[in-house]
């Protein structure tokens, strides 16, 4: 690439696509697309052709895909694999019938099996079942990746696959029944933390930006108390799914960012392939090799938010996989490791937060 290559960003809003386009600013390229949902639905196959012919596009970055948490993926089932299926076909086989010259494709450490080797290593892909909540999207995911992999093969092209593991940063999406489980720690602790100290202004500025089941600021006292206590938000306590024991790693979206460019700018689907004549496996985990569990994590959020509420632990709601970490060895032979630890990461996520 030079730094005048005209760079297709997809998803350039979201959490790590606005990061990418970030990323890519900094390193002083200077011809980068991006559309948002409503100039250009990535669902439509026809508008997204159409957008190809125009603006030819030398490199793609995918980084759209419809994503949530444990709660969404596991009610909206249709939704996650019906559409993050359309956004790849349309997005990889249009920048195939226009001769991109690079394709990186952001997938998720969630296509791994409920049950793999840890730390998980690229080959244990397709092991053994999948974790039922997120089984949908996983299987759309792996179908991009797999589409990737399989055009290379076939008609030579040079689309690497990226697995990230769980991702948080700047313009995360904090919505109580969609957000990942940090994001949505943060938020419900802060309006645990106005409640307790009967902010009722704070908790109304916060549903105004970001209305909770229909409910704003503008809603009665005892409706705002309803809706809150619904997502286990209380007066004196605070209501957390599951039972805090899984592990998970987590990732700073602008370290994620940075890994990706580097990747594009340094990693060929040549250095990636092996030797061995089934060629599979080709992607590459994104992450930072640590693990938490999702009790410590809350705590270090409680300590950051300054919230003084008891914690309780519901364990009739679903914990999800119970360890899901990357081996991050590829990664690291690659050239790149992360830079943001997830002390200084939540920090800096809920001072963003506070300041929208």
């Amino acid at each position: 690439m030079n730094k005048k290559s005209k760079i297709y960003v997809a998803g350039h809003r979201g959490l790590v696509g606005s990061a990418i386009w970030n990323n890519l600013q900094k390193r002083g390229y200077t011809n980068l697309i991006g559309r948002t949902h409503a100039e250009l639905d990535l669902l439509d196959g026809v508008a997204v052709r159409e957008f190809f012919d125009k603006e030819q596009p030398e490199y793609v970055i995918l980084a759209a895909a419809h994503v949530g948490g444990i709660m969404a993926n596991n009610i909206y089932r249709a939704d996650f694999i019906y559409k993050n299926l359309q956004i790849q076909q349309n997005v990889i086989g249009e920048s195939f019938r226009h001769n991109v010259k690079k394709l990186l494709f952001l997938g998720s450490t969630c296509i791994y099996p409920r049950d793999a080797n840890q730390p998980i290593k690229e080959d244990e892909l397709l092991t053994s079942p999948l974790e039922y909540t997120n089984e949908p999207y996983a299987i759309a995911k792996i179908a991009g990746l797999k589409m990737c992999e399989s055009f290379n093969l076939q008609y030579g092209t040079n689309y690497i696959a990226v697995m990230p593991t769980n991702l948080y940063g700047p313009r995360d999406n904090f919505h109580l029944e969609r957000s990942h489980v940090l994001p949505a720690m943060i938020r419900k602790m802060h309006l645990a933390k106005l409640l307790m100290e009967g902010n009722i202004d704070g908790i109304k500025s916060d549903l105004n930006n970001m209305p909770v089941n229909g409910v704003a600021g503008n809603a009665s006292i005892e409706e705002i108390h309803s809706t809150l206590e619904k997502y286990g938000i209380y007066k004196d306590h605070l209501v957390l799914w599951g039972t805090g024991t899984p592990l998970r790693e987590f990732l700073w979206s602008e370290d994620m960012a940075d890994a990706s460019v580097h990747i594009l700018e340094n990693v060929s689907f040549a250095d990636l392939k092996g030797y061995n004549p089934e060629i599979r496996n080709c992607h590459i985990n994104i992450g930072t090799g640590k693990e938490i569990s999702i009790r410590e994590l809350a705590y270090i959020i409680k300590k950051e938010i300054k919230y003084n509420g008891e914690i309780h632990w519901d364990n009739t709601k679903p914990d999800g996989t119970m360890r899901k970490l990357c081996d991050v060895t590829k990664l690291h032979s690659l050239g790149w490791k992360h830079t943001i630890e997830i002390t200084d990461g939540i920090h800096r996520l809920y001072s963003w937060y506070l300041s929208q």
